[in-house]
């Protein structure tokens, strides 16, 4: 313990030392076309997880309009996050193949038809459909604006412009579930996507067009259909596996029909695994491979990007989660479910710039490690009192994570993509990103189907036993929670061991 204590102390300091050296050099200014193009390529990505994390809070009125069960609303959620997925590792190639403003007014034609799409669907299958296309220009956007960040930020500010991307896209999921809420409760649901076209049309894309540049040339990158295919598969069929195990354990709780739906999530982890292991091998034999993954061998990165795929699985899944636990175990309203993860995601997320600043002046270590160490008290008060909780414990719990989560999350990539070499930044942008969003839709999944197996006859809902359940559901969750973020401090830990042992 005390050799571990030495080597972090070790570590800490170099990084100190370091961060010291790039305060010694004169101050590089911020452009401000670079803080405008941040917003205008952020604000789409702002707009795709906001109205993802409004549909969140609407799912028992939803359930309602479209009739079906928690297990099956919950795609409107995992499949955007899946199609954002399944898009970000082509922004590797989109950034070596086009223009940055090509690639935002695609984005922006995306957010549009999606939105409109979603306004004229009655059916649950349309709603899909425009979830998949708002998906796609989120995948556009977001890696989009970390390139920018990467590519034209001054290295002395690097930290802190990656906090304000994080920023960018992490106020949507504080405010989404209360916008939801609170426009459901006086207006149709529909009346959200009315009220985002014209933010896209009016202040994203004027901002893009005047602030987006392009300081790097493009090159004659090439398209691998089947390595794509083959990643689309292994994301798809990890996240079904989650979903469709749950079913087969929720149906075989109730003493209903569980072989189909356990057959075909046996088959959905194979078809996974097996494309992910096909995607590795193909990517390393390939001349020009979609992703470049050499990178990866270095296993003080290949630890952060695990942390940073666990991490999202409850940052992303405990939206879902309290939003639904309040309504359908507590007997909220939809407002107030949406009211309770406002605190902690919001104040969370402003707290996100601070997060890079301690890193720039510190190093990983401490700001990292404190961050997370503090973020895992909130699901462990939440597992203590998880039968006896009230709205306002809930949301001060939540409160505890949200504020340790921002202020060490994006560190975790800053500091991972400062150890790779310059030209494989696109690729590490893309996996890092890539992974963050299947971890969202993993969590999703995941936590939907641990409440549906919880929920799994007890009863009609609203009454007291499913009520019950309920809760119980939601103690399973917070107990997953804690081993997710344990595994991650552990990898992190891990990691910054082997980064002093180089120093």
């Amino acid at each position: 313990m005390k050799e571990r204590n030495t080597t972090l102390e070790t570590t800490d300091h170099s990084n100190r030392n370091n961060s010291e050296n790039i305060k010694e050099t004169p101050d590089e200014r911020i452009p401000g076309k670079l803080i405008g193009a941040i917003v205008a390529v952020g604000s789409l990505a702002f707009i795709g997880i906001l109205t993802e994390t409004v549909m969140t809070v609407l799912f028992p009125q939803l359930m309602r309009e479209f009739n079906v069960n928690t297990a099956t609303v919950q795609w409107i959620t995992t499949i955007y996050l899946l199609t954002v997925a399944a898009t970000m590792p082509l922004s590797s190639y989109l950034n070596r193949k086009f223009k940055h403003r090509v690639l935002f007014l695609a984005a922006v034609a995306l957010a549009v038809l999606g939105s409109l799409t979603m306004i004229f669907g009655h059916a649950f299958p349309v709603i899909l459909v425009a979830r998949i296309i708002q998906g796609v220009g989120s995948g556009v956007a977001t890696p989009l604006m970390m390139n920018i960040i990467l590519e034209q930020s001054p290295r002395s500010k690097v930290g802190r412009l990656m906090g304000v991307g994080s920023l960018v896209i992490t106020v949507a999921p504080a405010i989404g579930p209360t916008v939801g809420g609170a426009v459901s409760s006086i207006l149709p649901w529909r009346a959200i996507f009315i009220i985002v076209i014209p933010v896209i049309l009016l202040i994203s894309l004027p901002v893009g067009l005047k602030c987006i540049e392009q300081h790097r040339p493009t090159e004659e990158a090439r398209l691998n259909p089947l390595q794509f295919a083959s990643i689309v598969l292994a994301l798809c069929g990890l996240v079904m596996f989650l979903n469709q195990a749950g079913v087969a354990v929720a149906a075989a709780v109730a003493g209903g029909a569980a072989v189909v739906p356990g057959v075909f999530a046996v088959v959905s982890l194979i078809v996974g695994l097996g494309s992910l292991l096909f995607f590795g091998w193909s990517s390393h034999r390939s001349f020009s491979p979609l992703i470049r993954l050499g990178w990866l061998r270095d296993p003080m990165v290949l630890l952060h990007l695990i942390a940073y795929m666990l991490l999202p699985i409850v940052g992303i899944g405990f939206g879902y989660v309290i939003t639904n636990l309040a309504q359908l175990s507590l007997g909220t309203n939809a407002f107030l479910a949406g009211a309770l993860v406002l605190p902690g995601a919001l104040v969370g997320a402003f707290f996100a710039p601070i997060g890079g600043t301690l890193y720039d002046r510190f190093g990983p270590v401490r700001p990292i490690l404190g961050a997370f160490l503090l973020a895992i008290c909130g699901p462990i008060l939440l597992l203590v009192f998880s039968m006896r909780l009230t709205p306002a414990t809930l949301a001060g719990f939540y409160f505890i994570f949200g504020l340790g989560y921002s202020l060490g999350f994006s560190n975790i990539m800053t500091n991972a993509l400062r150890s790779i070499s310059p030209q494989f930044m696109p690729d590490g942008n893309a996996v890092f990103n890539t992974c963050l969003q299947f971890g969202g839709a993993a969590g999703t999944a995941l936590f939907s189907t641990v409440l549906s197996v919880a929920q799994s006859g007890a009863g009609k809902e609203g009454s007291a036993a499913f009520r019950h359940a309920t809760a119980v559901g939601g103690s399973w969750t917070f107990a997953i929670m804690i081993a997710l973020v344990a595994v991650s401090i552990c990898c992190l830990i891990a990691a910054f061991r082997m980064e002093a042992k180089r120093r």
